[in-house]
C-alpha cells in the first residue's frame, strides 16, 4: 500500500500536503482549450485519494474558483477532505480607490463561488506598490477573518520591506506564496531569512517552471515563438535570466543524471530541491490532469545527498540569475516580464 502523501502544518490545527496542486492551468487565461470538467474531477480525485488534498487558485484565474467549488462539492462525502487556498487580487486600475465594502465584496464573492462558508486560505498581492493601501487592505482581510470569513491569511509576490510592513501592522501571515526552483532563487535574497524569523511559511509556485524542469526539455532544441501557454512563455523569460538555453540545458543533463541514480525523473529531482529549501511548507505543481502523478509523488521518496547538492551547486554556481526580490522582475515597467502580465482580471 502506498504510504500517504506527507503534510506540514502551518498554522495550529491546519496542515496541507506538501505538493500543492495549481489550477492556474485551468483559467481560461492560461490556455485557449478549456478544461473538460469530468475528465478534471477524476484526475483531482486520484490526486486527493493520493493524499495531495490542497488545491491552489485565484480569484483572477478566469472559472477556476467555480470549477474547484463544484469538485469540492462532488467530493462531500469522500475521504479525505479537500482545501482550496485562492488569494485576493485586487486589479491595478482599481488599487487607488479600494475601500474596505469592495474588499468585501470579492471574498463574498469567492465563498460564493467556492461553496465556502469561510476560506481556508487567503493569499493577498499587491501590483503596484507606488499606490499606498495595502497595509490598510491587509488589515481589512484581518477584520474579515476576525468575522470568520477566512480561517487564515497569507501573501503572494510581495518583496521583504512590504511584507515586514504588513506583519508590524499585526496581520498575522502564515505562508507566502512565491516563484522558488532550480531557476529561480530569488527568495534567498532576505525574503527566506524574514520569513523563518517571523514563523511564515514558503508556498512555492514555478516548482517545475511551467513544464521546463521536465524530461520533455532535455536535448531539445530552443523553442520559438509563439509558445503554447502562458506558462512556457513566462518561464522561458526565466530561463533566459539564468543563463540562456544551452546553459538550461547543462542543468538539465546534470538533473537526469541526478535523477538516473535515484531512478526518478528530472521532475521529481526539481519538486524535491525545492521542498528542501529552508522554509518552504510545499511545492505548486500545476496541473490539468493527472498524467504525472506518480512522478510527482516520486519526490516524497527521493533523498538528496551531499553528492547530488554538490553537483547541483557547480552548475547553480554559474548562473547569471534572476536577481533581486520575489517577483521584482515582473513589476520593472518596460520589462518582458512585465509585459506579459495582465493586471485587470477582476473588473465586473
Amino acid at each position: 500500500m502506498r504510504s500517504p502523501a506527507p503534510r506540514v502544518t502551518l498554522a495550529d490545527g491546519y496542515s496541507i500536503s506538501r505538493i500543492v496542486v495549481g489550477a492556474w492551468q485551468l483559467s481560461e487565461g492560461h490556455t485557449p482549450e478549456k478544461p473538460r470538467r469530468k475528465v478534471v474531477f477524476e484526475a483531482f480525485g486520484r490526486m486527493a485519494d493520493a493524499g495531495l488534498t490542497t488545491f491552489d487558485c485565484a480569484d483572477i484565474y478566469t472559472g477556476v474558483e467555480e470549477l474547484l467549488g463544484e469538485f469540492r462539492r462532488c467530493r462531500a462525502q469522500a475521504s479525505p477532505t479537500v482545501q482550496i487556498h485562492t488569494k485576493f487580487v485586487p486589479d491595478r486600475d482599481s488599487l487607488p480607490s479600494l475601500d474596505k465594502p469592495h474588499v468585501e465584496r470579492i471574498i463574498n464573492r469567492s465563498l460564493k463561488r467556492l461553496g465556502a462558508e469561510q476560506l481556508d486560505l487567503v493569499q493577498f498581492a499587491w501590483w503596484d506598490y507606488s499606490v499606498p493601501g495595502y497595509v490598510e487592505t491587509a488589515l481589512w482581510l484581518a477584520d474579515l477573518q476576525r468575522s470568520g470569513k477566512i480561517r487564515h491569511i497569507g501573501a503572494t509576490n510581495f518583496d521583504t520591506p512590504r511584507l515586514a510592513e504588513i506583519v508590524e501592522a499585526g496581520v498575522r501571515v502564515v505562508a507566502h506564496q512565491v516563484q522558488y526552483s532550480l531557476l529561480d532563487h530569488r527568495p534567498e535574497n532576505g525574503m527566506v531569512d524574514f520569513c523563518h524569523e517571523h514563523d511564515i511559511h514558503l508556498l512555492c509556485y514555478g516548482s517545475l517552471a511551467g513544464g521546463f524542469l521536465t524530461d520533455r526539455w532535455l536535448g531539445t532544441e530552443e523553442p520559438g515563438e509563439p509558445l503554447p501557454n502562458r506558462s512556457l512563455t513566462k518561464y522561458r523569460l526565466i530561463i533566459d535570466e539564468f543563463g540562456g538555453w544551452a546553459f538550461f540545458q547543462d542543468l538539465l543533463k546534470t538533473v537526469r543524471g541526478i535523477a538516473d541514480k535515484h531512478g526518478v525523473s528530472i521532475g521529481a529531482v526539481a519538486i524535491r530541491y525545492v521542498l528542501d529549501r529552508p522554509q518552504v511548507a510545499a511545492a505548486i505543481v500545476g496541473a490539468r490532469n493527472d498524467k504525472y502523478l506518480q512522478e510527482n509523488l516520486d519526490a516524497f521518496s527521493l533523498q538528496l545527498d551531499q553528492e547530488d547538492a554538490d553537483r547541483l551547486d557547480e552548475v547553480l554556481s554559474r548562473r547569471t540569475g534572476p536577481g533581486g526580490e520575489p517577483f521584482g522582475l515582473e513589476r520593472m515597467p518596460g520589462s518582458p516580464h512585465a509585459g506579459i502580465m495582465r493586471y485587470n482580471l477582476n473588473r465586473g
